[in-house]
C-alpha cells in the first residue's frame, strides 16, 4: 500500500514490507505492509488489541519483528539479518505517559536528546530554548516535571522529540491521558509543529475523530492485519468492511436481504417490508443476508406534518428516545421498527417521545454480507431445482 504527496519534505520515506510479530501463539502483527513518502503524517487506527502499539514499537526498534523488512529512506533498519537499535534509527518518540526524568529539569529533559549530536553547550542551550518556545513553555525550563500539569508535561515530551530534528517522529497515543479540552489543543499543536518540521510522522490512536483530524493517510488495523489504507476521505467514504465502517462512526444498522443490483456500486436491500437503496464495496449475490450500515450523515429528521424528502431517500416512521445538546445543535437517538439509530443531528432539539420520520440517504449507507441466504431465497432456489 502506497501513499504519495506532492511536496517532498525533510523526513524519511518509510517502507514496511510484510512484517510479523508473535507473542507465543498470538500473532500481534500479521503481514503488514505500507509505503509512505517523506513528510507524510500517517495515523494507525484500531481498537485495543489490534496490534498498533506492537507495530509502532517494532518500527521504533523497541520490539524486534519476527519477519519482514522495514526501511527508512535507503537504510534497512530491520529484516531477517539486520537490526538497527532505536538510538541509531534517526527517530524520536512521544510516549503516552510522557516518560520524563523526574530528577531532570524541563530544560535538561529536552536537552538530553541532543547529547548524541556532540554539539557545544551554547548550541544545545539555544536549540533547547527554541524547542520549548515552539511548544509554548519557554518559561518552564527550570521547573521539574512533577511541578507541571499533564498538558505541560506532554509539551515537554513533544519539545524533547523535535529538538534533535529527527526525520521520523513516532507518537504512542500521546493524548489519551489528557482531558477533552487539552486533547483538542494539543492535537492542533502536534499537527502544526510536526508539519512545520517536515518530518515523517507515524501516530497510533483508537480515537477515529483524532485520526481523521490529524492524518494525511490512515491505516486501519484489526487483529494484527492492516484492513484498509488510504486518505481519511477514502476511508470514510468507502469503508472496506463492516468493522471499518463501525469503527469510523455509524448511527446504527438494519438487517436485510440483498434483493436487486442497481450497478457495480449500488444495490437494493429488503429491510422488513421496505426496499432501501445502499452502496456496496463489492457485489453480493441476490438473496444474501446483509447488514445495512448507516452513517449519521445519512439520516435526516422530518416532522410528520412536513414529510418532504427527495426521491432518493427512504422515509421511515420513528420516535425520539433521547436528545443531547452539542453546542452547534442537537444529537438524537431514535427508534424505528428496524432498530435504533444514534447521533442523528438536527439544529433544533426534538423532545423525547416526539414522533418523526427518518429520511435516509443511500449515499451514506453501506451493505456488507453477514453470511448465508434468506429463507425466502432458499425456498425459491429449492422450487427451481425441483422443476429442473
Amino acid at each position: 500500500m502506497t501513499y504519495t504527496i506532492e511536496d517532498q519534505a525533510n523526513g524519511h520515506r518509510v517502507t514496511v514490507c510484510n512484517v510479523n510479530k508473535n507473542f507465543g501463539a498470538i500473532r500481534a502483527v500479521d503481514g503488514v505492509s505500507f509505503d509512505i513518502d517523506p513528510g507524510t503524517f500517517l495515523v494507525l487506527l484500531g481498537p485495543s488489541g489490534s496490534g498498533k502499539t506492537t507495530l509502532l514499537r517494532g518500527l521504533a526498534g523497541i520490539e524486534k519483528f519476527d519477519a519482514g523488512v522495514v526501511t527508512f529512506a535507503d537504510t534497512v533498519v530491520s529484516d531477517g539479518n539486520t537490526y538497527i537499535p532505536p538510538e541509531k534509527r534517526g527517530l524520536s518518540m512521544v510516549f503516552q505517559d510522557y516518560a520524563l526524568w523526574p530528577h531532570f529539569t524541563v530544560a535538561e529533559n529536552v536537552a538530553y536528546a541532543l547529547k548524541r549530536e556532540r554539539i557545544d553547550k551554547a548550541a544545545m542551550r539555544r536549540r533547547t530554548r527554541e524547542a520549548l518556545e515552539r511548544v509554548g513553555i519557554a518559561e518552564k525550563g527550570d521547573a521539574y516535571p512533577q511541578e507541571l500539569s499533564g498538558g505541560q508535561q506532554q509539551r515537554v515530551a513533544l519539545a524533547r522529540a523535535i529538538v534533535a530534528r529527527p526525520p521520523v517522529l513516532l507518537f504512542d497515543e500521546p493524548l489519551s491521558n489528557l482531558d477533552a479540552h487539552l486533547r483538542e489543543q494539543m492535537r492542533v499543536e502536534i499537527s502544526t509543529i510536526t508539519r512545520e518540521t517536515g518530518c515523517t510522522a507515524i501516530y497510533i490512536t483508537h480515537d477515529q475523530k483524532e485520526a481523521f483530524a490529524l492524518a494525511d493517510v490512515i491505516g486501519v488495523l484489526e487483529s494484527g492485519h492492516l484492513e484498509q489504507f488510504g486518505t481519511p476521505q477514502e476511508i470514510y467514504a468507502n469503508p472496506a468492511s463492516s468493522l471499518i465502517a463501525r469503527f469510523t462512526g455509524i448511527a446504527g444498522t438494519f438487517a436485510g436481504v440483498v434483493s436487486d443490483k442497481v450497478d457495480d456500486s449500488r444495490c437494493v436491500v429488503k429491510v422488513g417490508e421496505r426496499w432501501m437503496a445502499a452502496r456496496w464495496s463489492a457485489p453480493l449475490p441476490l438473496g444474501a443476508n446483509a447488514e445495512m450500515v448507516i452513517r449519521p450523515s445519512a439520516v435526516r429528521m422530518v416532522r410528520p406534518d412536513d414529510a418532504e424528502w427527495n426521491e432518493q431517500e427512504t422515509l421511515i416512521p420513528a420516535h425520539v428516545t433521547d436528545v443531547a445538546y452539542r453546542g452547534h445543535g442537537y444529537e438524537h437517538a431514535v427508534h424505528c421498527e428496524y432498530g435504533d439509530l444514534s447521533g442523528v443531528f438536527d439544529v433544533t432539539g426534538w423532545l423525547r417521545g416526539d414522533p418523526c420520520y427518518l429520511a435516509i440517504d443511500p449515499a451514506d449507507c453501506f451493505v456488507f454480507a453477514t453470511g448465508g441466504f434468506s429463507q425466502e431465497s432458499t425456498d425459491l432456489t429449492r422450487k427451481v431445482l425441483e422443476l429442473v
